[in-house]
């Protein structure tokens, strides 16, 4: 069977994705975002998964304000990059795997979790930005990628508690999955960051610091914390954070096994207009 091995979390700034695109990474301001992840793409050359699921969101690519689905699971054989208005980001074609995605989503809709099912799209920073933090700069992808995008943009969005749920569904679903397959969970976005309004470029350390703890020792606590806390001390950007609350719930402890080892944390202030956090986290 399918087992689900780590899950990973990091934000997915844009403006990361142009600085190591431009040759950028080794200047003063974005060398101490860089090594962060040093360790990172070490241990995924260590731990490389046969399959990554990748929840994050878009940013009016795939979707427009025309249609927003709440949860929406990628099912093709591939993404190309999307054209953000600037180009598409030199980076590889990403592989899907449809099998595992069609059988995730055949199970979680049976665990009655209305997805989205998308069979053509392409993907944006919100995914490639984290590929690119954890394995750099190479001609593939070294693995394929099922991405799941979530609705953090337009009101309503799904509460925390509905996304740590849905993170024990997908859980379910990989574990009966008929293939000896380890696949980690990536949880993307955040972390504290507003981008419009009287409180644009809203950082607060205090409130993500406090986030990972959570995160990591109490998800079910933090997956209770109402959107209004959110907005008021992370910023309207601050909500993607949900987003990792589907990997966390993904996790062998939230169904009675032992607790996820850390394997790194990192945090860092600022990274253009908001903060970057990251927590490897392996199951034991």
């Amino acid at each position: 069977m399918a087992k689900i091995t780590a899950s990973v979390y990091t934000s997915h700034v844009p403006a990361i994705g142009a600085a190591l695109d431009m040759g950028k990474t080794t200047e003063p301001y974005w060398q101490p975002v860089f090594k962060g992840y040093e360790f990172s793409k070490q241990w995924m050359q260590d731990n490389t998964p046969d399959v990554i699921f990748l929840v994050f969101n878009d940013h009016a690519t795939a979707f427009s304000l025309d249609m927003i689905p709440t949860f929406a699971i990628g099912t093709a054989a591939s993404y190309q990059p999307a054209d953000e208005g600037y180009g598409a980001r030199p980076v590889p074609v990403v592989q899907g795997h449809p099998q595992l995605a069609s059988h995730i989503a055949q199970s979680v809709i049976q665990q009655d979790f209305d997805l989205t099912i998308v069979n053509k799209m392409d993907v944006d920073h919100g995914l490639t930005v984290p590929l690119s933090l954890m394995f750099g700069q190479p001609n593939a992808w070294p693995c394929p990628v099922i991405p799941f995008a979530v609705n953090v943009v337009q009101y309503p969005v799904p509460s925390g508690r509905r996304c740590f749920e849905l993170g024990k569904a997908i859980r379910k679903a990989v574990e009966s999955y008929d293939e000896p397959l380890k696949v980690q969970i990536w949880g993307t976005g955040g972390m504290s960051h507003q981008l419009q309004g009287p409180r644009a470029g809203l950082i607060n350390r205090e409130f993500d610091n406090a986030f990972l703890d959570r995160l990591i020792a109490d998800p079910a606590a933090q997956a209770a914390q109402p959107h209004i806390d959110y907005v008021r001390e992370a910023g309207s950007e601050g909500i993607e954070l949900v987003m990792w609350l589907i990997a966390r719930g993904a996790m062998a402890d939230m169904a009675g096994g032992a607790a996820p080892r850390v394997a790194h944390r990192f945090y860092h202030v600022p990274a253009s207009n908001t903060a970057v956090g990251h927590l490897i986290l392996e199951n034991t």
